[in-house]
């Protein structure tokens, strides 16, 4: 299956990065990438959330899980845990994809967003996300976030912001089919 690069948002100092137009029934699977996206703020929450067709608020239920692994810089900790502070049970928050990420010059993030069938109407939307991060301290963080959006209304846009302030980087939206 071939990807097809639909949109390329480049933000600089921008609250938010929003892909408002093509996410439809063209391709049955939408990744989104994410290239060197840096906080203005730091020790903040890189994540997104989805609007449904003729809504507004970004402001779809979700229910998500979210684990990492982490290693220390100086080789003195390492480790692989789930953070029942970033899942959501029926939420409608933005959903952590990268957490407690710094804003020095090296501590940005990367990472791949997969968004299934979200055109569909009779079945919820599934996603998951993978994120390498730059832990605001001294850490190489690798995040796993999935879950669904509980609605079997077509999501049509989705947006991508950090917990506080501004960011910079890429984020690139695909077709694939």
């Amino acid at each position: 299956m071939a990807m097809t690069l639909i949109t390329t948002n480049t933000e600089s100092g921008d609250a938010t990065s929003s892909f408002t137009s093509s996410i439809d029934s063209t391709y049955k699977l939408y990744i989104f990438k994410f290239y060197d996206v840096n906080p203005a703020t730091n020790s903040v929450q890189f994540s997104f959330q989805g609007n449904a067709s003729s809504q507004s608020g970004y402001n779809e239920t979700m229910t998500t899980t979210f684990f990492r692994s982490y290693h220390a810089e100086d080789d003195s900790g390492t480790s692989l845990g789930y953070e029942t502070g970033y899942d959501q049970a029926q939420g409608t928050s933005f959903q952590t994809i990268v957490g407690q990420q710094g804003n020095g010059g090296d501590e940005s993030c990367a990472g791949t967003l997969w968004l299934f069938n979200p055109s569909n109407t009779t079945y919820v939307k599934h996603f998951y996300a993978r994120t390498q991060e730059y832990f605001e301290g001294t850490h190489s963080m690798d995040n796993f976030t999935s879950g669904y959006f509980n609605t079997t209304s077509a999501i049509d846009a989705i947006q991508f912001k950090m917990s506080s302030g501004n960011m910079d980087g890429v984020i690139k939206m695909y077709g694939v089919g």
